[in-house]
């Protein structure tokens, strides 16, 4: 039996995607395996990168293409969480590093942010 965590926000939050369609946020099914990365990322990402990845007045939406693999790989999400990054996409001044944050608890944010931008259809 496969499990899923209902993706639930308490609001629904269409976002526009690149093939001109929209999906609700909250209709994702996050799979089991993949509910810890969503509770750390709420805990540590999200009030920056808003709760759905579509971004805050604090930090930029991750549901974008610069934040396709192709673009900005795996990698980067880590040295920004751990190390802060300079700003360089956007008007939201650098990054600094995360507080709290640890490698390992990336090995689970970054497949559930990766798992979210393909449900959306980013890549």
């Amino acid at each position: 039996m496969k499990k899923t965590c209902k993706y639930s926000l308490g609001l629904l939050l269409l976002l526009p995607l690149t093939t001109g369609t929209i999906k609700a946020a909250e209709d994702i099914e996050i799979p089991f395996h993949l509910a810890k990365g969503q509770i750390l990322y709420a805990k540590y990402c999200s009030s920056c990168h808003g709760a759905e990845l579509h971004g805050s007045d604090k930090g930029p939406p991750l549901i974008h293409p610069f934040y396709k693999p192709s673009h900005h790989g795996d990698k980067s999400f880590y040295r920004a969480a751990l190390q802060g990054v300079r700003q360089h996409h956007w008007e939201f001044g650098d990054m600094p590093a995360v507080a709290g944050m640890t490698p390992k608890k990336m090995d689970s944010v970054v497949p559930f942010i990766r798992y979210f931008q393909q449900q959306m259809k980013l890549y």
